[in-house]
């Protein structure tokens, strides 16, 4: 059991800290904002991970494979990126400075709905999940139970939630004291992150079949 739970921890990290959307609009938020907002993505993308994770383990993952679901969440997925695109350069052509009137509630608010629309419209994490048994045979369980299912998301989950503080301490740190100059490249290299990852997973829905993948490391390639 502690060689499966190392795993899935392990995993974890490496799926958490993959770059991505999440990423990127964590990195939005902390320009402005710091650790909270930015802590507060991180979150907001773990609570989706958390519900595929669920439905993944219920074999809803699976169903949610079919081109009738797939399209729409993965749509709206590629909607959302589209929308922070935009925002993000449109921020990033109007000066702005950090505003100590300004209600660190709210930020964070709005970056944990965020977070959680970028884990939730993610097809990836779909993907990812409802192969959730190919990831226990690779590392070893080749007939799961309920006690192995259990370990690897409690692995996966305490892995994710250490991320949540690294990811958001390291952007604080980085980019919390950053001048309006660097803070406008910052956004703008953000908004063309976005653009890209919107792109891409248009491109993944247009030629990835429905069937589930069986090697979920793909995934990581890129992480919502």
């Amino acid at each position: 059991m502690f060689t499966l739970f190392a795993a899935a921890f392990v995993l974890g990290l490496v799926f958490n800290a993959a770059p991505g959307a999440v990423f990127a609009e964590t990195v939005r938020q902390g320009v402005r904002g710091g650790f909270r907002p930015a802590f507060a993505v991180q979150v907001g993308s773990l609570v989706g991970d958390g519900v595929w994770a669920v439905l993944g383990l219920v074999g809803v993952g699976v169903l949610l494979q079919v081109d009738a679901l797939r399209w729409p969440i993965g749509l709206a997925g590629v909607a959302y990126l589209a929308w922070l695109s935009w925002d993000a350069w449109r921020s990033a052509s109007h000066e702005f400075h950090l505003d100590a009137n300004r209600s660190p509630r709210t930020d964070a608010s709005r970056a944990l709905r965020s977070g959680v629309t970028l884990s939730l419209t993610n097809p990836h994490n779909i993907a990812f999940w409802a192969a959730l048994g190919s990831a226990l045979g690779a590392v070893g369980v080749q007939q799961p139970t309920a006690a192995d299912y259990g370990v690897f998301l409690a692995g996966f989950m305490a892995s994710s939630v250490l991320w949540c503080f690294v990811c958001a301490a390291i952007v604080d740190r980085l980019f919390r004291r950053a001048g309006p100059g660097w803070a406008r490249i910052t956004y703008r290299l953000c908004a063309a992150a976005f653009l890209a990852l919107a792109l891409a997973s248009l491109r993944d829905l247009m030629v990835t079949p429905a069937t589930p993948s069986s090697t979920p490391p793909a995934v990581l390639e890129q992480r919502l």
